[in-house]
Formats: structure tokens, sequence, C-alpha cells
């Protein structure tokens, strides 16, 4: 894990590539040969609600999105508390008050994503007390799968980049947002749908755990469907 320190911000590359029968561990550093360019990124906004914002009247809908191309989608039984609110100039989600465990994944509308080789997730996201993130997909068949690499920041905004490559993958329900069997080689050349996992319900305001997930950048391939 590579740390970069710009002012004041801490940002960090957890990107892990596992490379032959020795298994070593290298971070792949921005403008890497081969690497495939920005794909698309997504700035969240606050939906439009009718006086202060509250934990009601800015939950997560279609409006947070602010590219034409892109869709994001909610998962989990008890993720209909996640909402949208501002954190150090930029808009976030937060699942504080969520019931349930809760998946967020992005869906480009005009086609798969190659996530294969070099490509990367880059995130801003930060999770309190021992809240743990993790990459979830869901392939071109419909299913979905998480993956191994946890992600935590302890209570910090960090600039996280994911790689697919070198994890498990376990298939995940997508209605309980639940863990099951692990899925063996899955085709990550054609995805339709990628973002993060929390395993665990929100725990409130304040320093509970938690996870907010703010500007979010794709660097993939686009693979017709």
């Amino acid at each position: 894990m590579k740390l970069l320190r710009t002012g004041r911000r801490m940002v960090v590359a957890i990107c892990a590539v596992m490379c032959g029968a020795a298994g070593v561990l290298l971070f792949a550093q921005p403008g890497q040969a081969g690497r495939p360019s920005l794909l698309f990124k997504e700035e969240w906004k606050v939906p439009k609600h009718e006086g202060a914002a509250t934990d009601e009247n800015t939950r997560f809908s279609p409006d947070v999105v602010t590219s034409d191309r892109i869709e994001a989608k909610l998962y989990g039984p008890g993720s209909a508390p996640v909402r949208a609110a501002e954190h150090e100039g930029r808009v976030d989600l937060w699942n504080g008050l969520a019931t349930s465990p809760v998946a967020v994944t992005l869906r480009d509308k005009r086609g798969y994503v190659d996530l294969t080789g070099l490509a990367r997730l880059r995130w801003i996201v930060r999770t309190n007390a021992i809240h743990t993130l993790y990459p979830v997909v869901k392939l071109a068949d419909g299913t979905f799968a998480v993956g191994s690499r946890g992600v935590t920041t302890d209570g910090d905004f960090l600039a996280v980049e994911i790689a697919f490559t070198g994890m498990k993958w376990f298939k995940l329900d997508p209605q309980r947002i639940v863990v099951m069997t692990e899925v063996k080689s899955p085709d990550l050349s054609k995805v339709d749908e990628v973002g993060l996992a929390s395993l665990a319900p929100g725990g409130g305001h304040g320093i509970a755990g938690s996870f907010n997930l703010s500007t979010v950048e794709l660097y993939a391939k686009a693979t017709p469907r």
C-alpha cells in the first residue's frame, strides 16, 4: 500500500496485482504503460428537495447522478435510508442509517466494462468504526460477485484505487447482500455494474460504523453489449 500526502489529504492507492508463482504484490502508478484511459467519472449531487436538507428528503434516488451516461443502483433490504450529503466540498453517499448491508454500483449505459489487466476503480471514500468496503461487480450473465480485497480508512476521506485481478470472488445475493460460495475465474471482461459493498448495516450518526462514497472514476475499456 502506497500513501501519498497532498496538502492535508492522505491519498492511498490500493493497486494490487499478483504476479507469477511467487505472488509478488505490485503497486501500479498513474500513467503506467498500458493502463486504460478514464472511462467515466461520477460526482454525486444532492437531489432536489424543499427546505433544509434532512436524512429523509435527500435520500438516494436517480437524481443523485450527475452524468447522463451513468446509472447508479442501490442494493440491500434496508438500504432506503442511504442519502446524499456534502462533506469537504464534495457530495457523497452515506449509509449511516441503513438497517442492512448495502451495495452501491454504477452502470455504463453504453455497454459493458472490461475490468481485466490494469483496469482500476478510483474512489474517494471514508469508513468509520472498522466499517469495511469490498469491490462488487454484476457480470454479463447476471451474477453478482464480491471481491476479497477490503478497504477501510479509519475515519479519513481517502482516494482509494482498486485493481480487480489477484483476489478471490464470491457470489453475492443482491437482495440480501449476503456472501455465498466462491466464484471461480469470473469473466471480468464483460461487467455490467461495478461498485462497492458494505457487509454490515450502518451504525447511525457521529463516528458509528458507516461509509461515505464520494467522487468515483473508472479506468477501463468499454465492451459492446
